[in-house]
């Protein structure tokens, strides 16, 4: 598997999602929408996941694919889906949500460990 790194992935197509999810163990996706203030207050929060764990993050407007909507169920955003090798281990569809609480969320949800 591909090393996991301590900075989120943006994403474009649902391509490049498969391709991420194929390559690592375990990624959590933050399905986010431009001018979404509770998307770009969590933005952090996501990043900061991804230094605190060994999971892979990827980050993802739906908006240019909206195929991925329907595909993943997404009905608001922020969603953040957790993958585990390659199929959907979690879902957090709260809203804000602190580093802590994300943290838990990955590493209670799935094999990945904190840093």
């Amino acid at each position: 598997m591909a090393e996991t790194s301590q900075k989120p992935h943006r994403l474009e197509t649902g391509d490049e999602l498969d391709a991420l999810v194929a390559d690592h163990d375990v990624v959590l996706v933050d399905f986010y929408t431009k001018g979404c203030p509770v998307c770009q207050s969590i933005e952090p929060m996501v990043g900061n996941v991804a230094r605190a764990t060994t999971a892979t993050v990827g980050m993802l407007n739906p908006q240019t694919e909206l195929d991925l909507v329907e595909e993943y169920d997404i009905q608001g955003v922020p969603t953040l889906l957790l993958f585990e090798d390659g199929e959907i281990a979690g879902r957090m569809a709260s809203g804000f949500e602190g580093t802590e609480s994300i943290v838990e969320f990955v590493t209670e949800n799935s094999s990945a460990e904190r840093r």
